[in-house]
């Protein structure tokens, strides 16, 4: 059911191209993520995303309410690619889930928010690709190891098994509802995945981003 008498509020800059939508159970608006994309939002906004082996940050400033999500996956490397034993590019994996992270944290940072005041929770990296076995173990380490390194703690996790899960973050107060899917309902994430994947793998990552 649609509400055409509903002017949705506008979005931060840079993020018209994300689909929102007024939901009437939560009576508030939810912006809709894919692989590859992130939302920042500092008004009364749900994010919703569904993840399979992929990993999503909820980050947010805890005064303010300013935060958001991405929803990433790490490409293979050189030497995953190639399994001839010889040494990987280095850093290739590394640098797309760095920029993944570095995008969202930096947005929430020059909108307003305080490095000193982020909320960290993340979620996702399930086994449901039986191809790429590894691939939610790679995404949950990164992603951790990442949050570790940068001297933030986690303060809430959903990761692992064998579940695809739909995700919405409230992060105005920093609430997270998680839903765990059957299997049955998992054929749509998987061939998502597989296509982001293979978009990730046959593109490159240009610049440099600095955390500040």
């Amino acid at each position: 059911m649609k509400y055409p008498d509903i002017k949705l509020p506008d979005s931060l800059a840079g993020f018209e191209h994300i689909r929102r939508c007024w939901n009437n159970t939560h009576q508030v608006v939810i912006a809709k993520i894919l692989p590859g994309e992130f939302y920042v939002t500092r008004g009364d906004e749900v994010i919703h995303t569904v993840l399979g082996s992929c990993v999503s940050a909820c980050i947010r400033d805890s005064m303010t309410g300013i935060g958001g999500m991405n929803h990433f996956m790490l490409p293979v490397t050189s030497q995953e690619r190639l399994d001839n034993g010889s040494p990987s590019i280095v850093g290739e994996a590394t640098r797309y889930g760095n920029f993944a992270m570095e995008h969202l944290i930096n947005t929430i940072l020059q909108h307003g928010g305080k490095r000193r005041n982020l909320e960290v929770k993340v979620f996702g990296g399930g086994k449901i690709i039986p191809a790429v076995t590894d691939i939610g173990v790679k995404n949950t380490d990164f992603v951790l190891d990442y949050i570790y390194t940068e001297g933030f703690k986690v303060s809430g996790q959903d990761l692992g098994d064998v579940y695809p899960r739909k995700v919405l973050y409230f992060p105005s107060s920093g609430k997270v509802r998680v839903k765990k899917l059957a299997n049955i309902n998992g054929d749509t994430i998987v061939s998502r995945e597989l296509r982001y994947r293979e978009e990730i793998e046959n593109s490159s990552i240009e610049g440099e981003i600095e955390l500040f």
